[in-house]
């Protein structure tokens, strides 16, 4: 019998991961289980106009994961901003937008925008089009302004770096501070974990519950820590036959907030069993693995209210999570991470006042 096919892998560091991944959690933070007053608070340290144009932006690319692995080291924010200032300013959307899993008509559609200068409506189609093969979620509006801003560069290029500078002036720069150690310890950790577990269990650890069908086809997989982006995983293609994982970075006991004082893992943990319906779902998954369809016969609730439940147990790592090629999603328990709910529970309740986090 053949052996399974094993990735070989390779390891990644550097804080400009998330530079980008941080606008993008500050601009969504629902989905990562963040305090939306709090995400406002930091988005309104900038102008208005800097603001807008680091909005409209996360429709068109959310983490250039390409390009900054192919940065030079260290891979810190100052490395991005000086690589960005060095380009030409029309240079800068396709550099950060067209990554190599990026669909191919609709990359030659924005290049083209981008060389006339004007856009049509069948221009907005094939973008329309291509977001909803990848399921990517968009706007109609925002699909717009993307195309408003294809059609000018340019000045996208301009206004785009000037508010990247202010985010990293006003808050960023402080933050890289806070994390980098954070990081190398996960780095540190992470290349020990691949020491002594297969590529399954590795990758099921790293990504907290998420079991990637391209990754193992890979011939080479580049693990990189990301403080922000923790519980979730970005991952894309920076070669035909290379993969990148950003995976999170940030330990169960510390919260994404400074100064928080009690951790996001024992939060989202307590809020995603904190619910009938969200054990109905983990009852069901104890049995068998489902896809949300499946679960949403079962439960008889329509598909969207199941993928956010399934979001929110996914949030607290208590599902695991097949993906296969064609994108569909296969869940199961998470034993180890149910049963630890309770243990994570009595750490923070036995924590000494001088334990909690005053950073």
């Amino acid at each position: 019998m053949m052996a399974p096919h094993t990735p070989q892998l390779t390891w990644d560091l550097g804080t400009a991961y998330d530079l980008f991944a941080s606008l993008h959690v500050l601009h969504h933070p629902d989905r990562f289980g963040l305090r939306g007053s709090w995400a406002a608070g930091v988005r309104s340290r900038l102008s208005a106009a800097h603001r807008q144009v680091l909005e409209e932006s996360q429709v068109m690319f959310a983490s250039p994961l390409t390009w900054i692995y192919n940065l030079p080291a260290p891979k810190d924010a100052a490395a991005a901003l000086y690589a960005l200032g060095q380009m030409p300013p029309a240079e800068r959307l396709p550099a950060l937008s067209l990554q190599v899993d990026y669909p191919q008509a609709a990359a030659e559609m924005l290049r083209q925008v981008a060389a006339r200068r004007i856009w049509g409506d069948h221009d907005l189609e094939i973008l329309r089009a291509a977001y909803q093969s990848r399921g990517w979620n968009a706007r109609p509006r925002d699909l717009v302004a993307a195309m408003e801003w294809w059609s000018r560069p340019d000045e996208f290029g301009e206004r785009y770096l000037a508010a990247l500078q202010a985010y990293q002036a006003v808050f960023f720069a402080e933050e890289e501070r806070r994390i980098r150690p954070w990081l190398e310890a996960a780095l540190e950790h992470s290349q020990e974990l691949a020491t002594r577990l297969d590529f399954d269990r590795l990758e099921e650890e790293l990504t907290q519950g998420v079991h990637i069908a391209a990754l193992a086809e890979a011939q080479e997989v580049v693990l990189a820590p990301s403080f922000w982006t923790t519980p979730l995983v970005f991952y894309t293609h920076t070669a035909p036959e290379r993969m990148l994982l950003l995976f999170g970075a940030r330990p169960p006991e510390l919260a994404l907030v400074p100064g928080e004082q009690v951790p996001d893992g024992v939060l989202r943990s307590l809020k995603a069993v904190a619910d009938p319906t969200r054990l109905r779902v983990l009852r069901y998954l104890s049995h068998q693995p489902l896809t949300p369809s499946q679960l949403s016969r079962r439960l008889r609730l329509r598909p969207p209210t199941v993928i956010h439940h399934l979001n929110a147990l996914r949030l607290a790592g208590l599902v695991l999570i097949f993906l296969d090629d064609a994108g569909e999603k296969r869940y199961t328990i998470r034993s180890g991470a149910v049963a630890g709910i309770w243990e994570a529970l009595q750490r923070f309740l036995q924590m000494d006042d001088h334990e909690e986090s005053t950073d």
